[in-house]
């Protein structure tokens, strides 16, 4: 039985550490495949990821200065447009296979606040810029098959504006029919962050590879992974709400996060 509580988590750098060991790769082989003269290194990528959004990330490379500025890919807007579909396909697809062969590390803690969670009636759903079929096929890879299909899928371009609009985060609370005041977010940038923010839900942060640097301005609780009892322990950036976090996150302290902006509320 559902208990009112819920926990709205990002994907990318979330469940997984997906930015630089699936999503860099399957852009670079993307464009070996289709024979364009671009390779994204790691600095440019973690700049680029101030972008919400995989088809953005690739119109980058029209803009200018961008690595197809004035080339024959580049004539028309229709002719951009193609490509960036074709690449982001073919990136997509590249990309499941890498999650398939293992090559992706799951973040510490997510299996654990999942499993714990799911036994006391909690709802979860996924809110992410990235394609469906990466969102669903990074779930079965860090829950498997049973816990990942308790979670509802929010991703790509269901909304028009992604984040830092909240647009994502407002249609998962609408249509996963979450109660807002009993829900939190788990986001790892700070595009992210601001996005659950003006969506009205408290937010917490599992920095990632490329974010630590991020403004977490008005984060509930900002830590460098959920952390795992006896492996991983979790490091405290920040902590404005006061929770208690021992060597992991609890879900306890995942409640009294929830509880803390209701009461605020109240």
């Amino acid at each position: 039985m559902k208990n009112g509580y819920g926990i709205i988590f990002d994907c990318d750098g979330v469940l997984a550490d997906t930015e630089k060991h699936g999503h860099l790769p399957a852009f670079n082989l993307a464009f070996k495949q289709l024979e364009l003269p671009v390779q994204w290194s790691v600095e440019e990528y973690a700049v680029l990821l101030e972008i919400g959004g995989g088809k953005e990330r690739l119109r980058s490379l029209f803009a200018e200065n961008g690595a197809l500025a004035n080339t024959k890919w580049s004539a028309s807007s229709e002719d951009q447009d193609n490509l960036i579909t074709k690449l982001h396909l073919q990136k997509t697809s590249n990309y499941v296979e890498i999650v398939k062969q293992g090559a992706v590390p799951a973040r510490s803690g997510v299996k654990r606040l999942v499993s714990e969670a799911s036994q006391k009636g909690w709802s979860f759903a996924v809110a992410s810029t990235s394609a469906e079929v990466s969102v669903r096929a990074i779930l079965a890879h860090v829950l498997g098959p049973e816990l990942s299909a308790s979670f509802a899928v929010f991703a790509g371009d269901i909304v028009s504006k992604k984040k830092p609009a909240p647009d994502i985060y407002q249609l998962a609370v609408t249509k996963g029919e979450f109660d807002s005041e009993r829900t939190i977010a788990i986001e790892d940038s700070g595009i992210g962050s601001r996005a659950a923010i003006a969506a009205g839900l408290p937010c917490l942060v599992t920095v990632s590879t490329f974010t630590e640097q991020d403004d977490f301005t008005d984060a509930a609780l900002v830590v460098s992974s959920l952390g795992d009892p006896g492996a991983e322990h979790s490091r405290v950036l920040s902590n404005p709400s006061k929770v208690t976090i021992e060597d992991c996150v609890s879900l306890s302290a995942i409640k009294e996060l929830i509880d803390a902006k209701l009461a605020q509320g109240s």
